[in-house]
């Protein structure tokens, strides 16, 4: 099923920058099947272009965890022979399966898996996948060519939640280092109560796919393995166009989707009604 949802919340004392791949929203630590769920987007901070970088053939990158030596065997692209593990760059060879088409991202469809599209004034800024009480949210941003984005990342997120009360730490975990903590449930209000969060990152060619599992996975491991394995087998769509490091890549509705909501529009323009194409609407539900 995929749903579109709009940030209600915006009355609440929130941190400056929250649209920034290193900083922390309030939204992110909604419980699944609330009337909110994460949404923290992009905000482009002052830099130069990625154009003065390091160079970096794209082709060099083989998933997150490539093979190599003799075990290296790539096979062609789309094919289950993809040497390596994601998540995977769209002009690489990746596991032919079926996908969610977000533009930016392609996201595994799984049984009984519902992903929601978080919505902040006009624009997508993420998409959320939920899992029972648990949750992954996914966003890609543009990086330099030279990597180490998620790095920086890292480490303001972790300000960030400790200025606002909360508790953050590194750890390693199946994508490299992550970041876990326990953050406030309402930033800014004073209440003690925290929430477990686990922020996982993965540095690709010139992007940062960045995610936040949340709800009971975030501090039960065997109920965040589905939402890991998840985000390891997520395909990035970069581009070729230019974009400065840190630019959230554009989330598309899915081609379904927009053709359902074209049909809507029709039906209240025929009616001399015009929904805003961001309110709720139509859901679309996959049987399998």
């Amino acid at each position: 099923m995929f749903r579109r949802r709009r940030h209600t919340g915006e009355h609440r004392p929130r941190p400056e920058g929250t649209t920034d791949p290193g900083a922390f929203g309030d939204d992110e630590l909604a419980e699944p099947g609330d009337d909110e769920l994460a949404e923290p987007g992009e905000l482009a901070e002052p830099g130069d272009d990625d154009a003065g970088d390091a160079p970096l053939d794209d082709s060099d990158y083989v998933g997150r965890h490539a093979l190599t030596g003799e075990d290296a065997h790539p096979g062609e692209p789309g094919s289950d022979e993809a040497a390596g593990s994601g998540p995977w760059d769209s002009g690489e060879q990746y596991p032919q399966r079926e996908r969610v088409d977000l533009g930016s991202l392609l996201i595994p469809v799984h049984p009984e898996q519902e992903v929601q599209l978080n919505v902040a004034g006009e624009h997508i800024v993420a998409a959320s996948v939920t899992i029972g009480r648990s949750s992954l949210q996914v966003q890609a941003f543009a990086a330099p060519k030279s990597g180490d984005l998620w790095e920086e990342v890292r480490v303001e997120l972790a300000q960030e939640i400790r200025t606002l009360g909360g508790q953050a730490q590194e750890a390693d975990g199946p994508f490299g280092t992550e970041l876990q903590a326990r953050v406030p449930t309402e930033p800014g209000s004073g209440q003690a109560e925290l929430q477990s969060a686990r922020y996982i990152g993965v540095d690709g060619p010139r992007w940062l796919l960045r995610g936040t599992i949340s709800g009971q996975a975030a501090s039960r491991p065997e109920l965040a393995k589905p939402l890991e394995e998840l985000f390891a087998d997520v395909v990035v769509v970069r581009g070729d166009h230019p974009a400065p490091p840190r630019d959230l890549l554009e989330i598309q509705l899915p081609p379904e989707m927009r053709e359902a909501l074209e049909q809507e529009m029709a039906q209240a323009e025929e009616r001399g009604q015009y929904p805003s194409p961001f309110d709720r609407g139509p859901e679309i539900t996959e049987t399998r």
